[in-house]
């Protein structure tokens, strides 16, 4: 049983899920109704569980409760009737509707021998726990304990090097604050992209660690070249392009993991097309990276769709046609058609980033309803219908950022009315 235990978690590292499969192995185990893994934070003197059997995340300090007392006196608590231990706080079960009749509490213990959690199991089906049940809790709590913190160390080297992506990707954005939010824009179209394609939680990290880095290589672009007004020089041009070599030559001086090892090859080729066009190796069709396709499509749109030193955003209809005529030559088709995929919410979200809290929570709900393939279905529609003049108004209130001015809903049939 022990053997199975260690099996099933020692290979998960992310804290949330092997918390949920601590607790359920333990209340297959031990034959209860719930389990609860308590983590200790130190800083906070409180513990807390993300997830628990029947309840979402709880939080409370951390001496108070049974799995307070544990903390406190580091020694198993096993009652086989909760209402009559005093140590017992019924007002959870006043606030949930369940019925505690008896638990089992035990500390879990590091390398070191500090504390740093506790388990909780709740209603043994066929009685009281028992002190074979203890043992056994009490074993798996030091399995649990040394893979918990090895997820506790990782989740903390996983924000290091999150923190440190964004702060490299948000200084490209200092440089021109007109680009602004750009990257992370980016990460935020490829992710949606991603999410229509269906694609692995793992290709999903690295497309999106691609994205916020993609531009990395503007680092080495003349300022006065990359805030530029007018039309470009050739040779202005030509050095502007340099970004995405730059791109690469100094991301692969950065050590990423065996799984992130692909990074500066797909960031840096956002800009190849499909016919060989690109840049700035020039690559065609399965020669570019499968993520590179889709960061291609999400940095035109942006591109298009945000406002430059030298024009305006553009038509969001132009845009969607662009794309469409590039499908197959320049854009992969697949890319291209889960783009246009996009619930209008998502996008619309990620468009207006910066006014996300100006933004009607009604017009979000109607636009949940389409994509941006109903939106130019509406645009050719003759005689167009009630639905399709509603879905125009408010996406392109939206779009041209009308929702500041407005102060009444547009009162239109919702879908399917």
């Amino acid at each position: 049983m022990l053997l199975k235990v260690a099996g099933s978690i020692s290979q998960e590292m992310q804290l949330d899920k092997l918390l949920r499969l601590i607790m359920d192995e333990v209340k297959q185990v031990l034959q209860c109704d719930r389990c609860t893994v308590f983590v200790l934070d130190r800083e906070r003197d409180e513990l807390w569980s993300r997830v628990a059997h029947g309840e979402a995340e709880i939080r409370f300090p951390a001496h108070l409760g049974i799995a307070g007392a544990v903390v406190k006196s580091g020694e198993v608590i096993n009652i086989p009737d909760a209402y009559a231990d005093r140590r017992f706080n019924p007002n959870i079960d006043k606030q949930t509707g369940y019925h505690t009749r008896n638990l089992l509490s035990a500390p879990m213990r590091n390398r070191p021998g500090e504390i740093i959690g506790v388990f909780q199991t709740l209603n043994k089906n066929d009685g009281p726990f028992t002190r074979d049940d203890e043992e056994i809790l009490n074993a798996i709590s030091v399995l649990a304990a040394t893979q918990i913190e090895n997820a506790q160390l990782y989740e903390e080297q996983k924000k290091t090097f999150d923190s440190l992506v964004e702060t490299l990707a948000s200084t490209i954005d200092a440089r021109d604050p007109l680009t602004a939010g750009h990257s992370q824009r980016i990460a935020l179209y490829a992710e949606e992209i991603a999410r229509v394609l269906q694609l692995s939680a793992q290709e999903r990290e690295v497309l999106r660690i691609s994205a916020l880095l993609h531009d990395y290589g503007k680092i080495a672009v003349r300022e006065a070249v990359l805030t530029k007004s007018d039309r470009l020089t050739e040779e202005e041009y030509s050095h502007i392009r340099n970004h995405a070599a730059f791109t690469r030559s100094i991301l692969e001086k950065i050590h990423f993991s065996r799984e992130l090892k692909q990074v500066p090859l797909i960031a840096a080729s956002h800009h190849e097309r499909l016919d060989g066009s690109g840049y700035p190796a020039g690559l065609r069709e399965d020669e570019i990276p499968g993520l590179s396709k889709i960061l291609a499509v999400a940095d035109v749109f942006d591109a298009l769709t945000s406002k430059r030193h030298y024009r305006t955003r553009m038509d969001f209809a132009e845009v969607i046609q662009l794309l469409i005529d590039g499908s197959g030559s320049q854009f992969d088709a697949e890319v291209v058609e889960a783009f246009r995929r996009i619930r209008l919410d998502r996008l619309v979200r990620i468009l207006e980033q910066e006014h996300a809290e100006q933004l009607d929570a009604g017009d979000l709900a109607f636009l949940s309803e389409f994509d941006s393939r109903d939106v130019i279905a509406s645009a050719g529609a003759d005689p167009p219908d009630a639905i399709g003049m509603r879905l125009r108004a408010i996406f392109q209130a939206c779009y041209q950022h009308h929702y500041l001015q407005r102060s009444e809903p547009i009162q239109m049939p919702r879908k399917g009315e």
